[in-house]
């Protein structure tokens, strides 16, 4: 017989257990069981006021906030309705079925205020950190650097040449300019040359383009990780250029070792991090061994002979070419010393003109030039540490652990859905890149400490 329900009048009272709707291998149970927020309050209690109606719970927003990034949830208004819809993100916000939802514009006004005032967000990521040093996540012993471009929320269209005069003074509320530009003008270096474009909504990000595609605007966020578990040790926003995220990995590598007493025996990079100066800094300061391939300039493909085709000797400090002829860096005694040192940090080592002028090899070596100059840096010692460790097969396997850097940008973007900003400036970019990196955090300690056991084989 086909059943019918019955009774329209609502039940009077109710008895419903928020805990027992949420599954046992729910994410979320997970990552409360591993999020510590206990300080909290202690870090932020300077920046409220002791008189006056009480605010919302930080805690709550901090907890919301790991929820749209976890999920991919970018919009602030959705994840309030989602929070008030959904009962495993009220039992993680600790709300139970009647309480209500901050509304969306809290989270603007405290980010923008306590939050960045007392760093809170930095201070949560640092605390996913710790956890994972205390639950054995973190090897120690090798650690591997990059970055990826994020769209800016910055239109193309809507900017101004890098050398024009412009008024920045109005284009916010009150006449006053707005929040992204107050930063990119108060850290603006004068002396620098300027870009090829400045965007007007968010003029501290870079023009920038990969092969084969339209230009646009970004940022670069920069993650240092232990290749043990792939936990992010470190996160730094930068403009998308290149010498700022070689300077950001020496930034995070130095603020790791301060804050937790960690040091890796080896630096794992591309060729990006493969600059004389970088190895330098990783060999003579760090004593870090550079498992970075070595940005070479000086070899040719054309037949050439190439810089490594001439040895260098070190007690006459002078080249030998392939024919046997020195090449040297002066040539006559100067009253005043010279150093000898360009400004590109190299020495210039030259030939006898009478010398090639007689070489049966100056075909192959200058075949268009009177003489044969070779550059050398004043690193290179620091570069052929690095050529030998490129040789050598932990090498290769360091090649194959830097990947893990690649997929944490791969699940950022594609499962979190941060392939483009929502927030501007500096400030709106280090709260970003700084949460989504709390959250993967996170996500890594439910995944690897709630992992299931293995099936035991078969008799």
């Amino acid at each position: 017989m086909m059943g019918e329900k019955s009774g329209a009048q609502g039940q009077l009272f109710y008895q419903f257990n928020l805990d027992e709707v949420v599954p046992a291998d729910h994410m979320l149970r997970k990552i409360d069981a591993v999020l510590d927020l206990s300080d909290l309050r202690a870090q932020l209690a300077p920046h409220y006021s002791h008189i006056g109606r009480p605010s919302i719970d930080p805690e709550l927003m901090i907890r919301m906030l790991l929820i749209g990034y976890c999920y991919g949830i970018r919009s602030e208004r959705r994840l309030c309705e989602e929070v008030s819809l959904n009962l495993a993100y009220r039992w993680f916000c600790r709300l139970g079925i009647e309480d209500a939802v901050p509304d969306h514009s809290t989270f603007s006004k405290t980010r923008h205020g306590r939050f960045r005032d007392a760093d809170i967000l930095r201070k949560v990521f640092e605390t996913t950190v710790r956890t994972c040093m205390d639950k054995g996540l973190v090897g120690g012993e090798g650690f591997a650097t990059d970055a990826s471009i994020i769209r800016a929320d910055a239109n193309r269209q809507n900017h101004i040449d890098g050398g024009d005069d412009h008024d920045w003074t109005g284009g916010g509320g009150g006449g006053r300019p707005s929040r992204a530009v107050s930063e990119y003008l108060k850290g603006l270096d004068r002396e620098a040359a300027p870009p090829k474009e400045i965007s007007l909504s968010d003029p501290a990000s870079r023009l920038t383009a990969a092969v084969g595609r339209p230009a646009f605007f970004g940022w670069c966020t920069n993650y240092l990780i232990d290749v043990k578990h792939a936990v992010i040790m470190d996160v730094e926003a930068t403009p998308a250029l290149r010498t700022a995220e070689v300077n950001a990995t020496k930034a995070m590598i130095d603020r790791v070792e301060r804050r937790f007493g960690a040091k890796p025996r080896r630096l794992i990079g591309d060729t990006a991090y493969g600059t004389a100066e970088m190895l330098a800094w990783m060999v003579g300061q760090k004593n870090i061994e550079p498992h970075v391939p070595v940005w070479e300039k000086g070899e040719r493909e054309d037949g050439i002979f190439s810089r490594s085709d001439f040895e260098y000797d070190a007690e006459t400090n002078s080249l030998t070419c392939p024919n046997g002829k020195r090449l040297v860096q002066f040539r006559r005694t100067y009253q005043t010393e010279r150093s000898g040192v360009t400004k590109a940090n190299t020495r210039l080592y030259r030939a006898s003109k009478h010398d090639c002028d007689a070489c049966a090899l100056k075909q192959q070596c200058c075949p268009g030039q009177p003489m044969r100059k070779v550059t050398r840096s004043v690193h290179e010692a620091a570069r052929d540490v690095a050529r030998a460790i490129n040789a050598s097969p932990e090498f290769q396997q360091s090649r194959r652990e830097r990947k893990k850097v690649e997929m944490l940008f791969a699940h950022l973007k594609r499962i979190m859905k941060l392939d483009r900003l929502r927030l501007r400036g500096p400030s709106g970019a280090h709260d970003e890149f700084t949460l989504a990196a709390a959250a993967q955090n996170l996500r890594k300690l439910a995944k690897v400490l709630f992992a299931p056991p293995p099936i035991a084989a078969s008799a």
